[in-house]
């Protein structure tokens, strides 16, 4: 069986759900797995919020608002009677739902499950949609089998378990239509994934019943070798490892998060990266095979900081490092590069919350710079330690670029190197000239 997950984009209107009807309806047992309708979970956030404020009257405009945009899909989306009853009932449900909400009271817990309302609802038109097109077609309730422990860590275990009980109670389905995102947490309650998001949902999935091979369908066809939004010619990759698409994924490649990687690779199931807009494209598939030694591509993370660790007790001085490291780790703040010499040390974070407490410590024992307003460029690719030609090749590219920082060797998958912001437009288009 394989597993398909759909974006916003993909069900944002009744056009394009009548066009992803016809893409996956080919007789082959499959589970689609949804996100919301575009634009939908940033409303729910809205009317979450003014309701934390107790700003009763502005949620129940932003609910009624938000009705009026589904009423008209349904409008569009079915064509007989039944289909739009089925629809009508459904919005009076959910929105009814919403509604209770401005005359009640309202937590934390209750603002997870009001935004788990644009993936339900999705779910649910669409299956509508199928059942009225006769298309053989069943719910996957995701808060059946999808959840997450006390460290909000995903429950393999329970996953597993759970996701095959579901698939058992209608085994003669061709299509099993889910929730991306949605989740309960230990406890119970409803929650959802944060990270990744509907694609974490699919390979999930895709690890806990062994499929074949997860789609990630978006509006892009793959992983480009460069940044589209800002070099100009770029190419989709056609094959990377589940090590090169991690780097990317994490470095700054948006199509994917890089927590989705991790579920398929470690049960060995190839991802394969399509484009709902152009279905006929290659994309680029994800899986355990190499192709050999060359350069793949260029990501870039930007908003990052750097900190400049400097001490004369450095030198030849054993537990240094781990004194610093302790404190990143105090402060749970994940370090993205580093590099060292005899008397300094110089790492990147990307996440400042605790900035000044991190400097304040570190102050104690050694002198500290902090830069601001940097980005990390990221060259993917495999590079083993024998093979000749490659530092040359990057570095003759970024011959007329300033560089901060570079990193190399922790990774046989990426070379690293930190730029002032202003110049990663420049950084980019150089190595796509140089290396591609």
């Amino acid at each position: 069986m394989k597993i398909l997950k759909f974006g916003g984009t993909s069900v944002g209107s009744a056009e394009r759900m009548h066009a992803l009807a016809k893409l996956i309806d080919d007789k082959s047992p499959k589970i689609i797995v949804l996100s919301a309708m575009s634009g939908t979970t940033n409303n729910l956030v809205e009317i979450a919020a003014a309701l934390y404020l107790k700003e009763n009257e502005k949620a129940s405009s932003l609910i009624k608002e938000l009705k009026t945009k589904y009423e008209t899909v349904i409008k569009q989306l079915y064509k007989t009677e039944a289909g739009l009853n089925k629809g009508k009932g459904l919005l009076e449900s959910h929105f009814g739902y919403l509604h209770s909400f401005t005359i009640d009271l309202f937590t934390i817990n209750e603002e997870r499950a009001i935004l788990a309302q644009g993936e339900l609802l999705s779910t649910a038109l669409f299956h509508y949609y199928l059942e009225e097109i006769n298309i053989n077609s069943t719910l996957l309730p995701a808060l059946n089998f999808m959840r997450i422990d006390e460290n909000e860590e995903p429950d393999m275990n329970y996953i597993e378990r759970n996701s095959k009980q579901e698939l058992g109670k209608n085994p003669s389905a061709d299509l099993y239509i889910t929730q991306g995102y949605i989740c309960r947490n230990a406890f119970g309650e409803i929650d959802n994934l944060k990270r990744g998001g509907s694609d974490y949902t699919a390979t999930l999935i895709g690890a806990a019943i062994q499929a074949e091979e997860i789609q990630i369908w978006t509006d892009i066809d793959g992983m480009h070798n460069n940044d589209p939004r800002v070099v100009e010619k770029t190419q989709a990759i056609a094959e990377l490892s589940f090590d090169e698409a991690a780097e990317l994924a994490y470095f700054g490649a948006k199509i994917l998060h890089p927590t989705c990687i991790l579920p398929a690779q470690n049960k060995n199931i190839p991802v394969r990266l399509l484009n709902t807009m152009q279905p006929q494209a290659k994309g680029t598939v994800i899986s355990s095979r190499t192709t050999g030694d060359n350069i793949k591509a260029v990501a870039a993370k930007d908003d990052i900081t750097a900190i400049n660790i400097k001490s004369g007790r450095m030198l030849l001085a054993y537990g240094f490092l781990r004194a610093v490291f302790e404190i990143f780790e105090r402060y749970k703040t994940p370090i993205d590069m580093i590099t060292t010499s005899e008397v300094a040390v110089s790492l990147t974070i990307d996440n400042t919350k605790n900035l000044e407490a991190i400097k304040s410590e570190l102050e104690e024992f050694c002198k500290v710079e902090i830069e601001t307003n940097l980005t990390i460029v990221c060259i993917v690719g495999s590079f083993t330690a024998e093979k000749q030609g490659y530092a040359f090749r990057i570095f003759d590219a970024l011959k007329n670029i300033p560089i901060r920082m570079i990193s190399y060797g922790g990774s046989k998958n990426n070379v690293s190197i930190l730029v002032d912001s202003k110049l990663k437009k420049d950084t980019l288009i150089a190595l796509n000239k140089g290396l591609f």
